[in-house]
């Protein structure tokens, strides 16, 4: 089953502006994932209620809703590309970072 929720997650990875998900920052739903994490990994995780794994990362600030300072950044920002995929009821978001 993991396999298909993993392949699923590849094929709905989305790049997208900041612009278009500051809305649903706002509402709470956003989740800012560190980019040394794999997004798909984290997806596959918060989708399966993987606690043992999911834990950690918040823990170690690795998977944080962005607070106000980073919303006023990221608002100075807006077309800041991110990775986006959706794991109900969250979107899970990461920064593009070149190199």
């Amino acid at each position: 089953m993991s396999e298909t929720i993993r392949e699923t997650f590849e094929n709905d990875l989305a790049v997208v502006p900041w612009r278009d998900v500051r809305a649903h920052a706002a509402k709470g739903s956003v989740i800012l994932v560190d980019p040394r994490l794999d997004l798909v990994d984290v997806a596959v995780a918060v989708a399966g209620d993987d606690t043992a794994r999911v834990g950690p990362w918040i823990a170690e600030g690795r998977l944080t809703k962005p607070d106000q300072e980073q919303l006023d950044d990221l608002a100075a920002r807006p077309a800041t590309p991110f990775r986006l995929l959706i794991a109900r009821p969250f979107l899970l978001v990461q920064e593009v970072v070149a190199g």
